[in-house]
């Protein structure tokens, strides 16, 4: 796959080309992955500058550099594309560099605070029952069939999400599932995407250090809803609202295509009635659709499955094969997912790191608890702090003690991000311990039969972002530990 320098230089109003009107092979923005006649994109961040590394870029074969600098200079036998505005031209170039690859596959988008991981991943075994191959993109890691990648972004960004959705084009992928934050949104990452089919789950504080206010941070929900709604190259396009979400009557504002509702409590396309939520499980029913008996519980689960059989039945899924992946489908990784050992009590990890979040996963543990909640929680640095006071408020409702700690403090001091927590804590009993391995073995040395301990925040991710750097970190891991020492001093 090239293209002409040329080529891409007609897509974008006020680009120039200095030098030769070479042929591009890739488009990278990275040096340390740029290879023989690739275009290097100079991306200018807070941190740090692309054009300090056009010297490894060129070393590594790139033959064209990417810039908005007009005084640009480029080094010996290589040429440059300047445009007005960087992200702009990304948007439009890369999509078509790769050929749009999005067009050949059916893209199913889901947005939303909370329950975009889950979803996807219940769609995924959805579509895999049906016999499609599924690609899946998301917070957790990029699924190509069964080949596992990481990724540092829930959305990754436009050249790397193209390049991504190609490769999945090119090993015949059919459904590709994504999660679609709201700062990809904003950041138009997912440019030159045709959307199918849009999921919008619920929308709660979070990211308002990126978004400053929930107004903007709806705003750049609602533009995926734009997108899907827009004519394109495939037929039948959806809009799968949380038609109980307050959020949801904007949302519906954008959605000039077809729409299938679900909830639980309004009248809805797609309605849980006769929930009955335990400890392993849950069962409802969806009248004229289907009867579910589940292993995964809590009522946001509730939601999850409902938004992910309205996508399915969107893209013309018989019910019965969503019905028995539904029914065969165990957990996700930090998703209320429990750790087995041989004690008397639950152990159970959830990536839960908004107040609503937190919430919901302490209020199904309130349901299926016989004995006390005992929860261990903190919030991220360098993020949205108004929500540090809500989610300390909310621990202390609803569990029997509360162990504050460290989760990614980043920059900041940890101490000082406790003692925004614990300003809504208040006079709730409960400990604070800095060092989050300690407070997780703390909890487990305080169980006892018939309680829950419950591990909030971090979820799947196996690190902890310090001010000296990353280490490597994972909640389960540590309880493992925790459970061992604590039945070897029984």
């Amino acid at each position: 796959m090239t293209k002409k320098l040329s080529e891409l230089a007609l897509l974008i109003p006020e680009a120039e080309i200095l030098g030769d009107d070479v042929s591009i092979s890739g488009i990278e923005h990275d040096s340390r992955k740029v290879t023989t006649k690739n275009l290097f994109v100079c991306m200018e961040g807070a941190h740090v500058d692309g054009h300090n590394f056009i010297p490894q870029a060129v070393s590594n074969g790139a033959i064209a550099i990417l810039t908005t600098r007009r005084n640009f200079t480029p080094p010996e036998n290589i040429s440059a594309l300047i445009v007005p505005d960087m992200l702009n031209a990304l948007a439009v170039i890369v999509p078509y560099f790769y050929d749009y690859p999005a067009r050949t596959m059916r893209v199913i988008g889901v947005t939303g605070t909370n329950g975009k991981t889950t979803t996807t991943y219940l769609l995924r075994e959805i579509f895999q029952a049906a016999g499609f191959n599924v690609g899946l993109i998301g917070t957790i890691q990029i699924l190509i069939g069964d080949e596992s990648l990481p990724n540092p972004n829930t959305t990754p960004n436009v050249i790397d999400l193209q390049h991504l959705l190609a490769d999945m084009r090119d090993k015949n992928i059919q459904v590709v599932v994504m999660e679609v934050s709201s700062h990809a949104l904003a950041e138009n990452r997912v440019a030159g995407i045709e959307f199918d089919t849009a999921i919008f789950t619920n929308l709660t504080q979070d990211h308002l250090d990126f978004h400053k206010t929930m107004e903007n941070y709806l705003r750049a929900k609602t533009r995926l809803f734009d997108m899907v709604s827009r004519r394109g190259r495939k037929q039948n396009k959806t809009a799968v609202i949380n038609l109980d979400d307050a959020a949801s009557e904007e949302i519906l504002r954008h959605c000039l295509c077809k729409k299938i509702t679900y909830g639980v409590e309004k009248s809805v396309d797609l309605r849980a009635t006769e929930l009955e939520i335990k400890s392993d499980g849950m069962n409802f029913k969806i009248r004229d659709v289907m009867n579910l008996s589940l292993h995964v519980t809590g009522l946001f689960n509730v939601y999850n499955i409902l938004a992910a059989i309205g996508a399915a039945l969107a893209e013309n899924i018989r019910p019965d094969i969503i019905k028995n992946a539904l029914e065969n489908f165990r957990s996700v990784p930090g998703r209320f997912e429990r750790i087995f050992a041989d004690v008397p009590f639950e152990v159970i990890v959830d990536y839960a790191h908004t107040p609503d979040g937190v919430k919901n996963v302490l209020q199904t543990a309130r349901q299926i608890a016989a004995g006390k909640i005992i929860t261990v929680f903190g919030c991220g640095g360098d993020r949205d702090n108004s929500k540090r006071p809500i989610m300390g408020a909310l621990a202390a409702k609803f569990s029997d003690i509360v162990i504050a700690t460290s989760d990614n403090p980043r920059t900041e001091n940890p101490e000082k991000i406790l003692d925004e927590v614990e300003a809504g804590i208040g006079d709730k009993i409960h400990e604070r311990i800095v060092d989050r391995r300690a407070a997780i073995f703390r909890a487990i040395e305080l169980a006892e039969a018939g309680d829950i301990v419950l591990i909030l925040g971090k979820g799947h991710e196996n690190y902890q972002i310090l001010n000296t750097g990353k280490i490597h970190f994972d909640d389960r891991e540590v309880a493992k530990l925790a459970i061992e020492e604590a039945t070897t001093h029984e």
